[in-house]
C-alpha cells in the first residue's frame, strides 16, 4: 500500500559527532551528501519495506563512483527528483508506480513546466537536463530491482561525431530548442572591449562612478582571456597567478587551473594574453594590496573556523601550521583562507579585505548600464558567456595560425619551448579541449555546435586565399562559370 507524501525534505550529511552516534567506524556517506526525507521522518512502512526516497539516497550516494564528483551535482540531482516525487505524490502517483501512470503524470508535469505557474515553469535547455538527470535514475531503479517500468520513450538516432557515425538513445520528453545559430552566446571583439570598458566606469556616462573598477576589470579580462569556470576564477587564490614574463609576447603564457576548483576536480593548463595577466598583476600590486594589507578580516562564524596562511608560495604554503598544496584546496576552504599580511587569499578582495565572488551580479549590472547608456543591443553578460567568448576567439586565432606564428618567436620571447612545439602541431580542436577542461573532442565538438564556427573557418580560408593570390582567381573562375550557365539559358530559349 503506498503512503501519498506532499513534501519531500532535503537535507545534507555530515559526519561531524559521529563517535557518539553507537557505530564502529566512520560512515562511507561522502561529506555534503544530499539525503532526501519524507515530511513523517520516515525511511520505510515496516520492517523490509523501503520508501522510494530510500532508493534515491541509495542513486545518490552512487554518485561519486558513477562519473558525478561535484557536491554541486549532487545537489542539483537531487533537488530535480526531490520535485518530481512531490509533484507525483500531490496526484497520488507513486515513484514508482506502472509505465501507463508514469507516462501520464510525466504528460502532466511536461505541461507544468512548460506553462504553469511562472515560477515554476523551465526553459526548454533546463527542462532537457531534468529530463536526462529523471532518465538516468529510472535507468539504474530498473537494474537495481526497484522500478519496473520508466516514464519515457526514446527513438534511435544516428549521431555523427568526427567522421564516426554510432546508435543514441534520444528521449522524447525532451523540448525542441532553437537552432545554433540563432543562440549565438558570444560577445564579439567590439561587444567585449565595451564591457571591458563599462567594468573599468569608462563609456560615454561620464557620471558613472562605481567601486572596485579595477578589481572587476582586471577579473573580467582574466575571464575573456583564460576561459575559466565561474567557480575557478572566483576561487583562485593570489598566490596561483602566474608570473609575468620579462616582457611583452603574442604567444600565449600558460595559465595552471588548480584542480581543487575545476569542474571534476581534474587538473589542467588554459592560457592567458600577456596583456590579461599584466592587468591583473597591476591589480594585485595596487588595489587590491591596499585592501587587503593589514586587514583584520576573518571568516563568518557559519564558515567555519579561520584558515591561517603563513610561507605562501606559487604552489602551497603552511595553513594551521601544516604544509598544504593549494591543489588540493577546495573553495569552501579557500574562503576562509587568510593571508599573513591580513585579508582574505582569494584573488579578488572587497574594500574590507574579505573575499568577493559575486561576479555574476557585477557582470549583469555592468550590461545592464551599457545596454542603458550606449548600446541597446547589448546582451546579457553572464560568467560562462566569456567563457563561450574566449573558445570562440582561441578556435579563431588557431585556425588563422595566429598562434603558430607566434610560436616562432619562441626563441625571442622566451615560452616554454614544448607550448610553441604544441601551438606549431596540434589539431585545432585538440587545442581548445585542453584548454576549456572538456573530457574529449568529441564534447568540444559539441560545445562549438552551439557557436558560429561556420564563419570562423571561412573566414580564415578567404584570409589564406586572399594571401596566397588565389582569391581574385578562384573569384574570376566563378564569375566565368556562372556567365556560360546564363548564356547556355538564352541559347536553349531562342531554339
Amino acid at each position: 500500500m503506498f503512503l501519498w507524501l506532499r513534501f519531500v525534505i532535503l537535507t545534507f550529511f555530515s559526519s561531524q559527532g559521529w563517535e557518539s552516534w553507537d557505530i564502529a567506524h566512520r560512515p562511507l556517506v561522502p561529506e555534503g551528501m544530499p539525503v532526501l526525507v519524507d515530511d513523517d521522518l520516515l525511511f520505510e512502512d515496516g520492517p523490509g519495506a523501503p520508501r522510494p526516497s530510500a532508493a534515491v539516497n541509495q542513486w545518490l550516494r552512487e554518485l561519486p563512483s558513477s562519473g558525478a564528483p561535484s557536491p554541486k551535482s549532487w545537489e542539483y540531482y537531487a533537488r530535480v527528483v526531490r520535485e518530481w516525487m512531490e509533484f507525483l505524490a500531490s496526484h497520488g502517483v507513486g515513484l514508482f508506480d506502472s509505465r501507463d501512470r508514469l507516462k501520464q503524470a510525466l504528460g502532466k508535469y511536461a505541461g507544468h513546466r512548460a506553462a504553469g505557474p511562472a515560477a515554476e515553469r523551465l526553459a526548454a535547455t533546463t527542462w532537457a537536463q531534468h529530463m536526462s538527470i529523471l532518465s538516468l535514475f529510472y535507468r539504474w531503479a530498473i537494474g537495481e530491482g526497484h522500478a519496473d517500468a520508466e516514464p519515457f520513450t526514446y527513438r534511435t538516432a544516428r549521431a555523427l561525431f568526427n567522421g564516426t557515425g554510432r546508435e543514441v538513445k534520444v528521449n522524447l520528453a525532451v523540448r525542441r530548442t532553437p537552432k545554433p545559430h540563432v543562440t549565438v552566446k558570444y560577445l564579439e571583439p567590439d561587444f567585449a572591449a565595451l564591457f571591458l570598458d563599462g567594468l573599468r566606469g569608462l563609456g560615454p556616462d561620464d557620471c558613472y562612478r562605481g567601486r572596485e573598477l579595477a578589481r572587476n576589470a582586471a577579473i573580467g579580462e582574466l575571464a575573456l582571456a583564460t576561459g575559466l569556470r565561474l567557480q575557478e576564477f572566483s576561487y583562485l587564490l593570489s598566490y596561483e597567478v602566474p608570473m609575468l614574463p620579462p616582457k611583452p609576447t603574442d604567444a600565449p603564457i600558460p595559465f595552471p587551473v588548480p584542480a581543487g576548483v575545476t569542474k571534476g576536480r581534474k587538473f589542467r593548463t588554459t592560457w592567458i594574453s600577456y596583456e590579461a595577466l599584466a592587468a591583473v598583476h597591476h591589480y594585485l600590486a595596487l588595489d587590491r594590496a591596499a585592501a587587503a594589507d593589514g586587514s583584520p578580516w576573518r571568516p563568518p562564524r557559519g564558515w567555519g573556523e579561520p584558515l591561517l596562511v603563513t610561507g605562501p608560495g606559487l604552489r602551497g604554503g603552511r595553513v594551521n601550521g601544516a604544509r598544504r598544496p593549494w591543489d588540493l584546496l577546495t573553495p569552501g576552504e579557500r574562503r576562509r583562507l587568510v593571508a599573513p599580511g591580513g585579508g582574505s587569499c582569494l584573488i579578488a578582495v572587497r574594500a574590507d579585505g574579505g573575499p568577493f565572488t559575486a561576479w555574476p551580479t557585477v557582470f549583469e549590472r555592468t550590461a545592464d548600464r551599457i545596454r542603458r547608456t550606449s548600446e541597446p543591443r547589448f546582451p546579457h553578460v553572464n560568467p560562462h558567456r566569456l567563457r563561450h567568448s574566449f573558445a570562440i576567439r582561441t578556435l579563431e586565432r588557431l585556425v588563422s595560425g595566429h598562434y603558430r606564428q607566434a610560436a616562432r618567436l619562441v626563441t625571442d620571447t622566451g615560452p616554454d619551448a614544448a607550448l610553441a612545439f604544441y601551438l606549431s602541431k596540434a589539431d585545432p580542436l585538440m587545442v581548445l579541449r585542453d584548454l576549456l577542461g572538456h573530457s574529449s573532442v568529441l564534447t568540444t565538438e559539441k560545445y562549438l555546435r552551439k557557436l558560429d564556427t561556420t564563419r570562423i573557418y571561412r573566414e580564415a580560408y578567404e584570409r589564406a586565399g586572399a594571401a596566397g593570390g588565389l582569391l581574385g582567381a578562384a573569384d574570376a573562375e566563378a564569375e566565368r562559370e556562372a556567365d556560360e550557365e546564363f548564356a547556355e539559358a538564352g541559347t536553349e530559349g531562342e531554339s
